[in-house]
């Protein structure tokens, strides 16, 4: 009662169409997966969901992470996508969209500061609109304006392509004092600077009548905020080798154009922290109006409520402190000056109009470190340092004291600065100048520093004969560019005792000796020999614009991303190799030696990065189970309507 029975015929007919729903779903299943399996719908689809992945894996850790495992897999042809168009310029640790918001407080916003792994972008650094393959070096650096047969004293200057960093800003502001110009397609660097807008040529002969410049005894030189490295670029015909730094500041781009010029140059600031260079590496250390308050005094601010860099004291008011002068940044660099070495500054506060107290306070400080004042010329002044430990006097009024010894002198990455004299005798060897060889003599003499490892003087001379091999075997079996104008700027990742980039020196081009901050630290020895080189962690982004590198080479390259202890992986290798391709430039070459297991990983994510990658086996001389791969870095861009 109330139920409709239906004839068992109708019941089986309704059977029977849900089974067919059933098999026909079934079907369509199966050929949709062969659609997908089989045409080239599959790789659309495919390509739309990584497309997906890679939109949101800046954004998402987790998305970031499942990228970074498909690329190392290399399984899925996944891609790493290109940046947009206002990343061109990027550094990760240098952004100014975060660094602004940071303390202005010994420019501390001026330091590195470098975003998490999840927080930064997961792409590739594209190049400018218009951007071509560097003017080749010596270029780049000079040349003839005046080409005339005949002509004795032709007018030099350099050249590379505007429209690889199209910034006018320098040039509009600094074009009457010699820095820089465009002209055509061109900027054009006649050789100035705002202390000597006649040309560096000129004031560098001016220091040659009271500094051996010539004739080896000076090798090592640091610039400091060293606007776009002309007075670095004309030393090199004194085989002085310059190490220019300045931050990213609001000229914006001088250290892309000294680098772009393949003159060597790093973004830093001098702030809170160490340069991250070793104690007593530099012969010379250079300042043209860099700025630098060396002394850091400055009145009390009211309105800000701190001192730049100054120290703090109580006045007579407690309500009411005022600024000190403190001595700190002089200590910084005289902590990089070698014993011997010398100290020139040109501009303020050199005899510079209202700037009388900051000018009495820096020849206090040198007096106190027993620098001999050897000339003050107009707003130019030149000290040397003393051979042994600086005379610290008990009583001065900067309260200067030697630092303890348990104080490591060249422990730079990441310490912060201490209002403390450097001691020579912390450091073990002979490091002053006539107590070292002259170059080139000294690129070939073990550095008696080289006692930092077991058997030093044994291992530097084995690893110098062991890189002679392989730079020999590099040339001759690898089809590199090492030796022709289309290499200049090298980098050595790994760089140990510098032998890689001493096998190079009769090259025409320079190294970037890197030695990693968790390895030992060897970079004293490199600034011995006669090389440069900064300290670095590769967990982290490097300190330069990208595009910057016509050559990279690594050796170990997975020892880079490795705890020394644990041996725990501390970083992503994915990463790593994008940081790589940022500061590499377009049809540049990356080197990289490892184990077998190793290169092939590298191989699996070279294309996901664009590069072109071959695996090659080590030297006949070689021990040990290494290979190498040679890899080129294609030239690309994004689309137009991107720009």
């Amino acid at each position: 009662m109330g139920h409709l029975n239906l004839p068992s015929s109708k019941r089986n007919v309704r059977q029977w169409r849900l089974l067919d729903l059933v098999s026909a779903a079934f079907f369509a299943a199966v050929l949709i997966f062969f659609l997908l399996l089989c045409t080239p719908l599959g790789d659309s689809l495919a390509a739309s969901g990584r497309q997906t992945l890679l939109r949101s894996a800046s954004g998402d850790p987790r998305q970031r992470s499942r990228l970074i495992a498909q690329v190392e897999s290399g399984r899925h042809n996944t891609a790493i996508d290109a940046c947009s168009a206002d990343y061109v310029d990027y550094m990760p640790c240098e952004d100014p969209r975060i660094n602004s918001q940071l303390s202005r407080e010994m420019n501390f916003y001026r330091e590195r500061h470098c975003p998490l792994p999840k927080d930064t972008p997961l792409c590739l650094i594209p190049p400018t609109q218009g951007y071509r393959v560097p003017v080749q070096w010596p270029e780049s650096l000079h040349k003839f304006d005046v080409p005339v047969q005949g002509h004795t004293n032709p007018s030099l200057s350099s050249q590379i392509w505007h429209e690889n960093m199209p910034y006018n800003k320098i040039a509009d502001r600094k074009g009457h004092q010699g820095w820089m110009k465009k002209e055509g397609p061109y900027f054009i660097f006649p050789g100035g600077g705002t202390m000597f807008p006649d040309g560096a040529e000129q004031y560098i002969e001016k220091l040659k009548q009271y500094i051996p410049i010539a004739g080896g005894v000076l090798r090592t030189a640091l610039d400091m905020g060293c606007g776009v490295a002309s007075f670095g670029g004309y030393l090199l015909s004194e085989e002085i080798l310059t190490l220019s730094f300045a931050p990213r500041d609001s000229h914006k781009s001088q250290i892309q154009f000294a680098l772009e010029r393949g003159i060597p140059a790093f973004v830093a600031m001098l702030g809170t922290r160490r340069l991250p260079f070793p104690a007593f590496s530099f012969d010379l250390v250079h300042c043209s109006r860099c700025l630098i308050p060396f002394t850091a005094y400055s009145e009390f601010s009211e309105f800000h409520g701190h001192c730049q860099g100054a120290l703090y004291i109580l006045s007579e008011n407690p309500d009411r402190r005022v600024c000190h002068a403190d001595a700190t940044y002089f200590i910084e660099v005289d902590r990089l000056l070698r014993p011997g070495g010398h100290l020139v500054i040109s501009g303020p506060p050199v005899q510079w109009p209202k700037q009388d107290k900051e000018w009495a306070d820096l020849q206090t400080v040198a007096r106190s470190l027993c620098y001999e004042l050897i000339v003050v010329d107009g707003n130019t002044a030149i000290w040397k340092k003393p051979q042994g430990d600086s005379c610290v006097p008990i009583q001065n009024e900067f309260g200067l004291e030697l630092c303890d010894e348990s104080v490591d002198p060249s422990a730079a990455w990441y310490f912060k600065l201490k209002k403390c004299v450097t001691r020579t005798s912390s450091s073990k060897g002979e490091f002053a100048i006539g107590k070292i060889p002259k170059w080139p003599a000294r690129l070939t003499n073990a550095p008696s520093r080289a006692i930092v490892t077991k058997n030093g003087v044994d291992v530097f001379e084995a690893d110098s004969r062991r890189w002679a091999r392989r730079v020999a075997y590099y040339k001759s079996s690898l089809n590199l560019k090492l030796g022709t104008s289309s290499v200049r700027n090298v980098m050595d990742m790994n760089a140990f005792f510098g032998g890689f980039a001493a096998a190079l020196s009769s090259d025409p081009i320079w190294v970037m000796n890197v030695v990693p901050a968790q390895k030992p630290l060897t970079l004293d020895v490199i600034y011995d020999r006669g090389l440069i080189g900064v300290y670095h962690d590769w967990c982290e982004p490097f300190s330069t614009y990208p595009r910057t590198y016509d050559l990279i080479h690594v050796g170990a390259i997975e020892s880079l991303i490795k705890d020394p202890v644990s041996g725990k992986i501390r970083c992503s290798l994915v990463d790593l190799m994008v940081e790589i391709d940022r500061i590499l430039r377009p049809e540049g070459t990356v080197i990289i030696r490892d184990s077998p297991e190793v290169i092939d990983k590298v191989e699996r994510i070279a294309p996901a990065v664009r590069w072109t990658a071959s695996i090659h086996e080590k030297e006949p001389e070689s021990h040990g189970r290494e290979k190498i791969l040679v890899a080129t870095k294609n030239f690309w861009k994004l689309p137009s309507a991107s720009y």
